[in-house]
């Protein structure tokens, strides 16, 4: 699901959409994996995701359609966190409502080296007993760098999570960080890819390791396109995964 707000992307969008300020953006997300359990979990996710852009601010708030089938010991959107439970089940419902204030520093317009500073909450309005997330609220801080050179765009960034805890499921703080860049084919299209890292949340569960590729494409008439493919490198992640999706600039 959180591919479905790739750094990537949110660098490219200034250009893709500069006549409009406002973005609606839905798709599909799939993911498949064991997440250190012996059972298969499948996570399907229908987003929602709204954008306004304002000068040097982006405003965002997103919600997802949730399916997951598999393992009790996995919550969409966390990974595993017990490994004591041998039970499976499949359900579905809305996720969590998530917002987040994005200011942008340009500091260089020539090669248009700039920084993003976000902070994101993540309210914990999915269904908690369905493992369709927490049940608690999620605060985070990010530090995204980027820089443009010729046709490429190089872009990193780092987090910091303060992921919300109940009397049933105690959850630690984490550390994300990322990589990655993207190359212009032309004016219309955007091929790349990004490496992500997170530690892990609970003492049962493990730190998460991904490799994402992207290829985006704008359609004219205010739409773009994207399509992206997920390969996990532990057991925090998922095997694999990807998904497309498309927005509309008003």
């Amino acid at each position: 699901m959180k591919k479905l707000s790739l750094l990537a992307a949110a660098l490219l969008s200034h250009a893709a959409f500069a006549e409009g300020n406002f973005t609606f953006k839905t798709g599909y997300d799939y993911t498949t994996g064991k997440y250190g359990t012996d059972t298969h979990t499948e996570i399907t996710a229908i987003p929602f995701i709204g954008t306004y852009e304002s000068g040097n601010w982006t405003l965002k708030a997103s919600i997802p359609y949730v399916r997951i089938t598999g393992s009790d010991n996995v919550i969409a959107g966390v990974g595993a966190v017990r490994q004591t439970s041998t039970t499976t089940r499949t359900d579905s419902g809305m996720g969590d409502l998530t917002t987040s204030a994005i200011y942008s520093f340009m500091l260089d317009p020539k090669s248009q080296t700039g920084i993003d500073v976000t902070a994101k909450i993540k309210f914990g309005t999915a269904d908690s007993d369905k493992g369709l997330g927490t049940g608690e609220n999620d605060y985070w801080i990010m530090i995204d760098p980027y820089t443009r050179m010729g046709d490429l765009t190089w872009f990193g960034g780092i987090g910091y999570g303060m992921l919300g805890s109940s009397e049933v499921l105690k959850l630690k703080d984490v550390i994300s960080a990322n990589a990655g860049l993207s190359y212009k084919l032309d004016q219309q299209a955007n091929i790349g890819a990004m490496l992500d890292f997170r530690t892990k949340s609970t003492d049962a569960g493990f730190a998460q390791r991904e490799l994402t590729a992207f290829y985006s494409r704008k359609l004219g008439g205010g739409y773009k396109l994207q399509a992206y493919a997920t390969k996990g490198f532990s057991d925090g992640s998922p095997d694999w995964g990807g998904g497309v999706n498309v927005a509309y600039n008003f």
